[in-house]
């Protein structure tokens, strides 16, 4: 019987294009296969490869595979880490939320700038890093924060976290969420603060993500609903609104997040448990960046420190990786996240090996399948795989 899953997502690893993926710009897009083919022969990641990541790829597997592996498709109309995020706890969208290629509407920045009491700078799809690089000084200069946007369903609000204040700037974010309803009600208001000086900004790890309720009943729900417990490590606490948790720890990168993950493994628990990390780096840091090196290292230290967590998995564990979307730093149409597969690789010492679980129709599954386990009511949205992993 297995009382606890690990649920761990490698943000924006994805495993090549959707059928759809033309509709988004992505087409030929493929994250962790684009990286391995730029690393080289040289490069592998043996134990993904023990859990399955090979076989995903359809490339040979350095090492005897004792995982069960398969690759699922978003079937919500988006790729963005809400979307992603929400649909495999066993949420699908019928329509993504609102995006602003070119910007904010003028009556919705002017109401911005009345309830927050100053101008802003920016109103733009812009990465953020140039943005600081190009609007920082006169951020600075004026007080104005920066607003941009993404291809995804994003308002965010840069500004300097010493001369602007974190506080205040997480203040004015809450104040754009409350006005973001309705037709505007996009998936995420995001706090960017950075610091340095003019030619020199950097962003901080003092992010902040402000997202909707979400849109429907989760796995996270029945789970807490039922007495369980629930863990969110990272920005799942962000990405579900505080919906469903019953801890929730926020981490400065991918290595005080497996960290984070390791402690809550160890931990003592009774009845059932979840326990959901998101590894923000690979999609943050190295995949809208465009950096395969980067990206690249980031896989093998976290392939690295893998033999340690599934050492620490006891009897009734299962230890579950996948994705939200994709963010194929090989891609050069341009810096958003790709509509990929995600991968799904599931062990636990009492679990069937080397099982192909084939294609899956929706992110839903891996929510459906926990919420099967743990003998919960059905959810509105996927498939189990429960029977081919037990044994």
């Amino acid at each position: 019987m297995i009382n606890r899953v690990i649920l761990v997502v490698l943000d924006s690893a994805g495993v090549g294009e959707l059928c759809d993926a033309e509709c988004y710009n992505d087409k030929g897009t493929n994250t962790i296969g684009h990286i391995l083919d730029f690393e080289g022969k040289d490069f592998c990641l043996p134990n993904l490869a023990m859990l399955g990541l090979y076989n995903i790829l359809e490339r040979p597997s350095p090492r005897a595979v004792v995982g069960c592996w398969g690759k699922m498709a978003t079937k919500s109309p988006a790729k963005d880490t809400t979307a992603g995020h929400w649909e495999i706890a066993g949420i699908v969208l019928n329509k993504p939320f609102p995006t602003y290629p070119n910007g904010f509407p003028k009556n919705l920045i002017e109401n911005f700038e009345k309830l927050i009491g100053t101008k802003v700078i920016g109103n733009k799809a812009a990465s953020g890093t140039e943005i600081i690089k190009e609007l920082g000084a006169e951020h600075m200069k004026t007080g104005f924060p920066i607003v941009y946007t993404s291809a995804d369903s994003v308002f965010q609000i840069a500004a300097h976290e010493e001369s602007f204040g974190l506080e205040r700037l997480y203040k004015i974010c809450e104040i754009a969420r409350k006005m973001l309803a309705g037709e505007n009600a996009v998936g995420r208001v995001i706090a960017r603060p950075f610091i340095g000086h003019a030619g020199d900004f950097v962003r901080t790890v003092n992010r902040k993500d402000y997202s909707l309720d979400p849109a429907g009943v989760t796995v996270l729900d029945e789970i807490k609903s039922a007495g369980g417990a629930v863990a969110g490590i990272g920005k799942i606490e962000d990405i579900f609104n505080g919906k469903g948790l019953t801890s929730s720890v926020h981490t400065k990168g991918n290595a005080d997040g497996i960290k984070n993950t390791i402690a809550e493994i160890a931990k003592d628990f009774s009845g059932n448990k979840l326990i959901f990390t998101n590894l923000v780096d690979f999609d943050m840091l190295w995949g809208h960046r465009r950096d395969i090196d980067s990206y690249a290292k980031a896989l093998k230290d976290f392939d690295d420190v893998l033999p340690e967590i599934l050492n620490l998995l006891k009897e009734d564990d299962m230890l579950i990786i996948t994705a939200d979307h994709g963010c194929d730093p090989a891609c050069k149409a341009h810096t958003d996240h790709t509509r990929e597969y995600v991968p799904l690789m599931v062990y636990g010492k009492s679990l069937q090996k080397c099982v192909n679980l084939g294609l899956r129709d929706t992110l839903a599954d891996v929510g459906q399948t926990i919420a099967d386990i743990f003998g919960l009511k059905k959810l509105a949205n996927g498939t189990s795989f429960k029977g081919e992993i037990i044994k």
